[in-house]
């Protein structure tokens, strides 16, 4: 017998008064994937995983976590879901270490497994030297680390981050890419929302379109990024490339930048060939510097769907 999903979501809808957040939403997620729930704002992703953590209550439909009814049994799902806000709602002037510490209690976790998991934590995340200091001493940078070793304090299962690198600088969100490699590597399922497409693309195997609030795409992330057909690479020049040129190559929608030393080329990857772009590039006038891909595929099929609100 086939192990549970580790999210299973069926027909799930949530109401608001009048206002319906989520009109019958379905996701599975396997164990062990890391999946990018991406959407618009208002498209329904921090009320869905607020559901899933147990943090709003679900109008109708069935939610099931390691194939536990997230109503029926709702300690078990709690016991398998750590969360990670978007907002830092911990006690600002409570001791960074008490805050594991607490979060341990709150799971049932005896005395010295919490000193033992929050003194891990600490070392993980850089903060041991800051285990006496209250959350309000800490840089922007270090509450984010916080808030994520509090999610893991009870190694949770399921590991559910609501836009993790939101105002981090790019060496913090490195550092957390590597750290959420390696915990999902080591098996701890995750699900990831976040308005960086990138960093989607960078992390996750598995990809789940939301807008107004419906699922109206999922696939992994390298097929979803495959669904358009446009192609697009930037030609540099060493010098300001001609109006003869850009005629020439007017078949691939020339778009040019300000000072005319760099074009943008799109073609149809179906119909053709990169090789023949680049034998039609050095057929003109231009002498290139270089010549890239615009490496953006699940940037645009994102924009693409949401746009047209309608799966491809």
């Amino acid at each position: 017998m086939s192990e549970p999903l580790a999210i299973k979501i069926h027909n799930l809808v949530k109401q608001y008064g009048a206002f319906t957040a989520l009109h019958g939403v379905q996701l599975e997620v396997p164990q062990g994937a890391f999946v990018g729930l991406l959407g618009p704002n208002g498209a329904g992703k921090t009320t869905t995983i607020n559901i899933l953590s147990g943090l709003a209550n679900k109008t109708d439909g069935q939610v099931e976590v390691f194939g536990y009814d997230l109503v029926k049994d709702y300690r078990a799902c709690r016991k398998r879901v750590g969360l990670v806000p978007q907002e830092f709602n911990f006690d600002q002037f409570t001791k960074v270490k008490k805050i594991l510490m607490f979060q341990g209690g709150y799971f049932g976790m005896s005395k010295a497994d919490r000193e033992l998991r929050a003194n891990e934590l600490m070392d993980a995340f850089e903060l041991a030297d800051k285990a006496d200091e209250p959350a309000r001493a800490l840089s922007g940078g270090m509450k984010r680390r916080l808030v994520i070793a509090r999610a893991l304090m009870h190694r949770p299962k399921l590991l559910i981050l609501d836009e993790p690198t939101a105002g981090v600088d790019v060496d913090l969100r490195k550092a957390l890419w590597k750290f959420l490699r390696e915990l999902n590597g080591a098996g701890t399922t995750i699900l990831l929302t976040t308005h960086y497409i990138e960093e989607a693309e960078a992390l996750t195997n598995q990809i789940a379109i939301i807008n107004d609030g419906r699922i109206i795409a999922e696939d992994s992330t390298r097929q979803m990024a495959n669904r358009l057909s446009s192609e697009s690479v930037i030609v540099s020049s060493e010098s300001p490339i001609s109006e003869v040129a850009i005629s020439q190559l007017d078949r691939f929608t020339p778009s040019l930048n300000h000072d005319r030393h760099e074009v943008t080329l799109t073609f149809d990857k179906n119909h053709t060939q990169y090789e023949h772009v680049l034998h039609s590039v050095m057929g003109t006038d231009i002498r290139p510097v270089s010549i890239r891909p615009i490496d953006n595929r699940l940037e645009r099929v994102f924009l693409e769907l949401t746009k047209n609100n309608a799966s491809v």
